[in-house]
């Protein structure tokens, strides 16, 4: 089991699917992850929450005050954990559960939400950050100033960022994972919106 740390629905606990599928972020790292995230939430706040897993981290925004989230996990054991959470906490109305692989949920999603932050924790070493990373310099899902951060083994290759149009804000090391924070580099998300 794991909770909430702060919020509306601080002290909460959320179920965790069983085995080890999906690796729930554990409270001290989240507690820091957040510690950043905090000036970038706010009621209008839109959050996409990919690779899901449990569902801690968007429910946490939630919590923390943002509007919506959206979660995107293919795995339906982890999907009823999601489900179940989000009915523990109370924020059903404030969320979607997307119950597919996530490049098919941005696929769907595209043309018809716009997020401010994006958090993505995928199976590590399978370079899916990349794909996703390329989905999303070119698609119209983020917002001017979105923020997106990427959990990932502290021996991912993130080389090409620059390449793809992204600009590195921030990076947290942890002893085995860290979180990379990225935005699109402004004139990238200029040639977006025109």
């Amino acid at each position: 089991m794991i909770r909430v740390i702060a919020g509306s629905a601080r002290r909460l606990l959320l179920k965790t699917p069983q085995g080890y599928e999906t690796r729930p972020t554990s409270d001290k790292v989240k507690e820091t992850l957040f510690n950043i995230l905090s000036p970038y939430i706010y009621t209008d706040t839109c959050f996409l929450d990919l690779y899901a897993g449990s569902g801690s981290i968007g429910i946490e925004a939630l919590s923390r005050g943002a509007g919506r989230a959206v979660f995107a996990e293919k795995g339906r054991e982890a999907v009823a954990c999601i489900k179940e959470n989000l009915k523990t906490t109370g924020f059903e109305d404030k969320a979607s559960v997307m119950n597919m692989d996530v490049l098919s949920a941005l696929n769907r999603l595209e043309g018809r939400e716009r997020f401010d932050l994006v958090f993505m924790d995928p199976p590590y070493n399978n370079e899916y950050e990349k794909d996703v990373l390329t989905f999303l310099a070119r698609s119209t899902l983020l917002c001017e100033d979105a923020l997106i951060v990427v959990e990932a083994d502290n021996t991912t290759d993130f080389e090409y960022l620059d390449e793809l149009g992204y600009e590195v804000i921030k990076y947290k090391k942890y002893k085995n994972n860290c979180h990379v924070f990225l935005k699109r580099s402004s004139a990238d998300a200029q040639d977006d919106m025109e």
